[in-house]
């Protein structure tokens, strides 16, 4: 018999036998994806984004640190996890187009640990009218800033003003004020905004098995100053990284955040539906 024809028998034998392999043994279906009611971006030709890119659109930014300090117990990409998993979750609920996530801003205070990276604040700033702008030169005049930072709201807002004088509105997420009642209900801390109960809370959430808790420490040392790893009176004293107590973290603490964070960024986009446009200066 030639190869060839041994190579045919066998595929004929291998097919013989998956028919007659009973249901039980059958592989599982893959999982099914939940049904979007958004769009992202990145996944369409530019003939389709033409198309998707109307007056009426509402365009939702992400931004998340993909290289920032969060402590011994929670890595670099921490806001950029935090960033991606709210945009899936708006994505479902919201009829919105989702531009790909900027994981790099304006985060001053964690420069002095290693992989930490920040942009001047003027070229977050920038960076924020330039998309903008560009995506609004197709249709779109209305833009959320999914902001899963702090100082981030430094470079947001003067991007607000200027992007008003052209007419464009640019919204933004305020993320310690967006769920503060919500936080004061779980919160046990005496204080803390970084790396802490509340942050590391969403993360055993969000993401489980990017949190070490035996690394979680306290470390909360009260000032408004850049975090330092070494005393000094100009900064906030912070050898781990953490401004707070990361040892109270709870995943059921995560979800309750979690979950009212979802709702009230849900309502802000369509608040911002519904808001009138700037008129042109």
């Amino acid at each position: 018999m030639t190869r060839v024809c041994l190579v045919a028998v066998l595929f004929a034998l291998a097919a013989l036998a998956g028919s007659a392999a009973s249901p039980q043994t059958a592989a599982p279906a893959a999982p099914t994806s939940p049904q979007r009611s958004g769009i992202l971006l990145q996944d369409l030709t530019w003939k389709e984004a033409e198309t998707a890119l109307t007056p009426d659109a509402v365009v939702v930014i992400p931004i998340g640190a993909q290289a920032k300090e969060h402590g011994p117990h929670l890595m670099l990409r921490n806001d950029f996890t935090i960033a991606e998993y709210l945009k899936r979750r708006v994505l479902e609920r919201s009829a919105v187009i989702v531009a790909p996530t900027l994981n790099y801003h304006y985060y001053p205070a964690f420069v002095d640990y290693p992989g930490s990276t920040t942009l001047r604040l003027e070229t977050a700033r920038d960076m924020a009218v330039d998309i903008c702008r560009s995506l609004a030169r197709f249709g779109p005049r209305r833009f959320y800033a999914l902001n899963t930072g702090v100082s981030t709201v430094r470079a947001l807002t003067p991007a607000v003003e200027i992007l008003a004088a052209e007419g464009i509105l640019l919204r933004f997420t305020n993320i310690s004020t967006i769920v503060e009642d919500v936080e004061k209900k779980v919160q046990q801390q005496e204080g803390g905004t970084h790396a802490d109960e509340l942050e590391t809370s969403m993360m055993l959430y969000i993401d489980p098995q990017s949190v070490d808790m035996k690394k979680a420490v306290k470390d909360y040392h009260p000032g408004e100053s850049p975090l330092s790893r070494v005393p000094d009176p100009k900064r906030t004293y912070s050898a781990s990284g953490i401004y707070g107590d990361a040892t109270l973290a709870t995943r059921e603490k995560g979800r309750v955040i979690v979950e009212a964070m979802v709702e009230r960024l849900l309502q802000e986009i369509a608040d911002l539906r519904k808001t009138a446009m700037p008129a042109r200066k």
